[in-house]
């Protein structure tokens, strides 16, 4: 169904993170939009398409910043939103629905002190369910999940910390992170369980912020004053039958088939990629997507991440590695900021922005 769907990112907009009193989410969103339009050129009159999540709607973004679209689309909550909100702007391009689409996200979790997890809150399709037994929070699921993990396939904490370590060291190379400061191997054994086995320095953070991009059809991408960035392919999968409680494949089995496709739609195979980036809202979830993917057997991760396979962004290089493992395994959401996508997957091309 991907085949063919092909766009350019032109813009690229983000808000300071951290904790912003006073701004809403809509505000820090349309703070966002506006860094993008302008990295892009554009005005708002030029955008025709708009896909908004988390703030408060379409219809608050466009008529705050005089956006008159002919297609829109609003999404849940959901960080993982961020891959399906890429997916359907290409969609609507490639259908003609629009031409030029911003998708725009604003999150003032920090100041409304949101927690997502804990008393009065639950998790799952049928949270209900497992509420009784305190399993209100993404972070207890994936503690599960690590249990296992270590249970199966002897995962130390040792190498859990790598992932912590090096991502960290990734935001310390970004001016705009909230946290800069190196974790040691024994800061991480050091630093508290908040659902054991995962240390605090294994969560994502919860800031205030916001996020946009600026998405066209190819043949306007040059016309705009950066080098565009080509999207290759994109593809989703779900596993959601029976999802209220961790699945025993650590999710492969919607990893390897969102995998294949987007592969598949991108035209490409894993010994093109020199650098992958995985959604790090927790720590294992690096672990199980490798599996997931292909880039290592499964139960193996703990190993494959040793020895710098997850490496900076800068230790990429513009010719594929021997073999299929990525150059570099990159995010930081651990220590930058939220969001980004799990079970959702693209490939894009393109010169590195000068500012970014």
């Amino acid at each position: 169904m991907t085949a063919g769907l092909r766009a350019a990112v032109v813009g690229v907009g983000t808000t300071t993170f951290g904790r912003l009193p006073g701004l809403s989410a809509d505000d820090l969103g349309g703070w966002a939009l506006r860094e993008a339009l302008a990295d892009a050129g554009l005005t708002a009159a030029d955008v025709d398409g708009l896909i908004t999540s988390r703030v408060s709607s379409y219809e608050a973004i466009a008529a705050d910043h005089g956006i008159q679209p002919r297609w829109v689309s609003h999404l849940p909550a959901e960080g993982r939103m961020s891959g399906v909100a890429v997916h359907t702007a290409l969609a609507a391009l490639a259908t003609g629905q629009c031409r030029t689409v911003a998708l725009v996200y604003g999150n003032d979790g920090a100041s409304a002190r949101a927690t997502y997890g804990g008393a009065g809150e639950g998790y799952g399709t049928s949270a209900s369910l497992v509420l009784p037994y305190g399993m209100t929070s993404p972070g207890a699921f994936y503690a599960m999940m690590l249990q296992r993990h270590r249970a199966r396939y002897g995962t130390s904490e040792e190498q859990l910390a790598t992932i912590a370590m090096t991502f960290r060291d990734h935001a310390r190379l970004n001016p705009n992170a909230v946290m800069r400061k190196p974790i040691s191997l024994e800061d991480y054994l050091a630093s508290r369980f908040v659902v054991e086995p995962m240390h605090l320095l294994d969560y994502c953070l919860i800031n205030d912020g916001g996020a946009a991009m600026i998405l066209t059809v190819p043949e306007a991408a040059p016309d705009h004053p950066r080098p565009p960035v080509y999207v290759l392919g994109a593809a989703q999968a779900g596993q959601l039958v029976e999802s209220d409680f961790p699945p025993d494949d650590f999710w492969a089995g919607a990893l390897s088939c969102v995998g294949r496709r987007v592969l598949a739609a991108a035209g490409r195979d894993r010994a093109d990629v020199d650098a992958l980036m995985i959604y790090d809202n927790f720590s294992p979830n690096v672990l199980f997507t490798l599996e997931g993917l292909g880039y290592c057997p499964v139960g193996e991760s703990g190993d494959f991440i040793q020895g710098g396979r997850s490496a900076s962004a800068a230790h990429c290089r513009s010719t594929p590695p021997v073999g299929t493992s990525p150059r570099a395994t990159c995010r930081a959401g651990d220590s930058v900021s939220r969001p980004s996508a799990s079970c959702a997957a693209s490939a894009a091309r393109g010169k590195s922005r000068g500012r970014r």
